[in-house]
């Protein structure tokens, strides 16, 4: 069986239906036979989980009437027209019609096989993609800011939604790329600071010179320019957030004002001895390891610990390579909106490279490449991972990562059903069970 997909094959000879059926069979796929159009019609629905394979002479309607209503029902379903040598020039404009393929007779059953386990796997993708979107257009709240269906992701929402009231700092560590100030935000957005300001400082982008009276604010004549007073940006979130990106790279002169301000929770300006009271929640973000440069001495070790206190551990994209279609398909979506393009047919080979690619640059590099995707460059998608292959993996990884996608499918394709899954995967009830608890999946984050 493909991807738990069908084919519903119409051919009114009963032999040569007979015959298709059962190369069809012994390739491994579910197929169901019909000698006639009309009742094969009745048993397609909107996003039929399969192909149509029809002879387009038959009894009653015929295969060409049934390509038209099958397109009707849904416009992407791949119908096969199987035709007489006589009829190929029909077969030619049927595909201009919207037919996927035709297959002339007499065929073998090596073609047949082939050209409908092509249809398979592109109805597949189709109905991934649409499985997609449909998430995309249900997500909301946190699930709609923090993508991803791999436990680490759900972890990470959940410990967000449990912290995001606490008044305690928190510092987010992550690899560069991998979205800090996505959850940076999230903890905002889903507390009761919500309503107040959200304000992002890159603590390496602030030149020096200028780094106190932009964060700290200044009075009026405090140095040679302040024609006015200017309200820093911590006095800005006051009631809010404070988001302190690349934190490592804070000036260590700034560090101590820094700390003060988490200590005593209030701000002095340049120029000024009055100290102004904020209440001021700090959300820190680093991409190295705050400890070693304490040790370092590069870092002041009593602000890493103020700092240390909550810690939230974003995963690198290669760790959760479940979520890299979802998040494409998002990308794209928002790529083509923006770039006011049409949504471009992904195929199977590309994803299988997404899902290969070792993502040095992490979110923000898959985002890039769905820019590109969408754009049509050259330089896109196919040829940037194409001359960027990913390391080999060892066997028993590559096992268990297709294992693990092949039961979440199933469990995404029964909305959490174990025992149709079961059926599908050939498998004992108690040993998915086992191998689900090995994955860390549960049936009911699928329904």
């Amino acid at each position: 069986m493909v991807d738990g997909l069908q084919v519903l094959l119409v051919e009114d000879d009963a032999t040569v239906r007979a015959g298709s059926v059962q190369a069809l069979q012994l390739a491994g796929l579910e197929v169901q036979g019909y000698a006639s159009a009309e009742p094969a019609l009745k048993a397609l629905t909107p996003h039929f989980p399969g192909v149509v394979v029809t002879d387009v002479r038959l009894p009653g309607m015929s295969g060409l009437e049934l390509l038209t209503a099958a397109k009707a029902i849904d416009a992407e379903l791949p119908v096969i027209l199987v035709t007489g040598h006589g009829d190929i020039n029909m077969a030619v404009q049927a595909m201009r019609d919207g037919a996927y393929d035709f297959i002339a007779k007499p065929y073998s059953s090596e073609q047949l096989v082939e050209v409908v386990q092509r249809a398979l796997a592109t109805r597949g993708l189709m109905l991934e993609v649409h499985s997609l979107r449909r998430k995309l257009a249900q997500s909301a709240g946190i699930e709609a800011m923090l993508l991803g269906e791999s436990p680490a992701m759900r972890e990470l929402r959940r410990l967000i939604l449990d912290l995001a009231d606490e008044p305690a700092d928190v510092l987010v560590f992550g690899e560069t790329g991998t979205g800090k100030e996505m959850v940076a935000r999230s903890l905002h957005q889903h507390s009761i600071r919500s309503k107040h300001h959200f304000v992002a400082i890159n603590c390496g982008a602030i030149p020096e010179n200028i780094f106190e009276s932009e964060v700290f604010g200044h009075e009026s004549g405090a140095f040679t320019g302040a024609a006015k007073r200017q309200i820093g940006k911590i006095e800005h979130a006051d009631g809010g957030s404070l988001f302190l990106d690349e934190v490592e790279s804070l000036p260590l002169a700034m560090q101590v004002k820094l700390l003060r301000v988490l200590q005593e929770r209030y701000v002095e300006r340049l120029g000024s001895n009055q100290p102004v009271p904020v209440d001021v929640r700090i959300i820190a973000a680093t991409k190295v390891d705050l400890k070693e440069l304490s040790d370092q001495h590069k870092f002041r070790s009593d602000l890493y610990y103020r700092l240390n206190l909550i810690v939230l551990h974003l995963p690198p994209l290669r760790d959760r390579r479940e979520d890299i279609p979802l998040l494409f398909e998002h990308f794209v979506l928002g790529a083509a909106a923006r770039y006011k393009r049409e949504v471009p047919t992904m195929s199977g080979p590309l994803m299988q490279r997404l899902m290969a690619h070792t993502w040095p640059g992490n979110v923000r590099e898959l985002r890039n490449i769905a820019d590109r995707f969408v754009l049509g460059l050259s330089s896109g998608a196919d040829g940037l991972l194409a001359a960027a292959p990913a390391a080999p993996l060892a066997l028993p990884e590559q096992v268990s990562r297709f294992e693990r996608a092949l039961i979440e499918q199933e469990l995404r394709h029964f909305a959490g059903n174990v025992a149709e899954a079961c059926v599908t995967l050939g498998l004992p009830k108690q040993t998915l069970y086992h191998k689900m608890q090995k994955y860390n999946l549960v049936a009911e984050d699928f329904k």
